[in-house]
């Protein structure tokens, strides 16, 4: 299994009646892993569908970058115990 990383995704909610700009930071292996998380999660909790949810940028960041402060507890505890 690979090392496991920080993304931050980028994007935006297009609704007909709203446009919300986003952005989460999630753990996962690839973007690809990352991209597919953020789906599940804006479709679980705020009840939006795929195509109206638009990425624009995913990228991989640092522990330093992190601003989640639960995700950040998680990596930094990974890195000591490895």
């Amino acid at each position: 299994m690979g090392e496991l990383k920080v993304f931050r995704v980028i994007g935006e909610i297009r609704k007909p009646n709203l446009k919300t700009n986003f952005s989460k930071e999630v753990i996962a292996l690839k973007p690809e892993q990352a991209v597919e998380k953020v789906y599940t999660e804006l479709g679980s909790r705020h009840r939006v569908k795929r195509f109206h949810i638009k990425i624009v940028k995913v990228e991989e960041i640092p522990v330093q970058e992190i601003e989640n402060p639960l995700i950040r507890k998680l990596i930094a505890g990974e890195e000591k115990i490895g």
